[in-house]
């Protein structure tokens, strides 16, 4: 596996741990929809959250959420509508991004809760 991808793997599961010691029960970790991937799916009471994680060594080529694009949160809506669907889920649906920037020592973690919406600014 390429360093970038163990890198973003590590992310993950530094989200992982961050969302379940918040309370959240992760429900799914890159689920694919075809060519269109969810990294985490998660659920807090009656909300289901689609997570999506963008992790850097450091800010050297811009903060991790300038990453997460209109086309990014295009394709995540979409996924997260097959998710939904396959699963037969009918709770109300939230759209998160988690940043990590760092690579040793405590990595800085930041929570974008309701990041977007669906059909708003995408």
């Amino acid at each position: 596996m390429a360093q970038h991808n163990d890198f973003g793997a590590q992310g993950e599961d530094i989200a992982i741990d961050y969302l379940r010691r918040k309370g959240y029960v992760i429900l799914d970790r890159n689920w694919r929809s075809g060519h269109k991937e969810i990294d985490i799916v998660a659920r807090k009471d009656d909300t289901v959250v689609f997570v999506e994680v963008k992790a850097r060594a450091n800010a050297f080529y811009g903060n991790p959420e300038d990453a997460v694009t209109r086309r990014k949160m295009h394709l995540l809506v979409l996924a997260a509508d097959a998710y939904l669907r396959y699963n037969a889920i009918d709770l109300e649906v939230r759209f998160d991004v988690i940043t990590i920037t760092g690579t040793s020592g405590k990595p800085y973690i930041r929570h974008y809760e309701r990041a977007f919406r669906p059909g708003i600014g995408i």
